[in-house]
């Protein structure tokens, strides 16, 4: 039999406590008499132990605002779900499911990308002639003609069409997400009765 020193399940306890509060694990060796590999042993063995009986040990925490909070609360209740705590919980264990990647919404705000590069270098080149006519003073250099104001124009009414375009977008994903999370804590509401 070696001469290694068993820990005990008290010291066992202490290790991990202290550990959680930032003390070293070869501190936490010399102090309980034992090698780094056992408190780290001792250390994997309670994270498992943690794992297998679904112990929480991470925390979420997010502001918000009052509005949001209230609406989070109406959707809470009218699952049934009696706690925030629980009805967070409930949308995490659903994730995979709920809040996957929105390839249609990233294919149009890509193309939306693409038109305001070019609408910018559009832009940036009716900018310059601007500069080269008012340097010039009048008569002299480029002119900015009707076709450029006509340009402009455009390009705000584009701009402000985009943005419209965005936030309808925008909107409907998050109704489509809201409809998904609200079906998605009823089903666990009614599973849990």
């Amino acid at each position: 039999m070696s001469g290694a020193k068993r820990l005990t399940d008290l010291a066992r306890l202490e290790i991990v406590r202290e550990a959680a509060e930032g003390v070293s694990t070869s501190e936490l060796a010399k102090r309980f008499g034992v090698t780094p590999r056992a408190v780290q042993y001792t250390l994997k063995c309670d994270a498992e132990r943690k794992a297998d009986a679904h112990v929480p040990t991470a925390a979420v925490s997010l502001k918000v605002t009052p509005e949001e909070l209230a609406a989070l609360d109406a959707v809470l209740g009218a699952a049934g779900i009696e706690t925030r705590a629980e009805g967070l919980r409930r949308l995490i264990q659903v994730a995979g499911g709920v809040f996957v990647p929105d390839a249609q919404l990233a294919a149009a705000m890509a193309r939306y990308r693409a038109s305001l590069n070019e609408v910018g270098n559009g832009v940036a080149q009716i900018a310059k002639q601007m500069q080269k006519a008012n340097r010039g003073g009048q008569g002299a250099g480029p002119e900015f003609s009707e076709l450029r104001l006509a340009q402009m124009r455009g390009l705000a009414r584009f701009i402000l069409d985009s943005a419209d375009e965005i936030d309808l977008l925008v909107r409907c994903r998050r109704d489509a997400m809201q409809l998904t999370a609200t079906a998605a804590l009823r089903e666990f509401a009614h599973a849990a009765e």
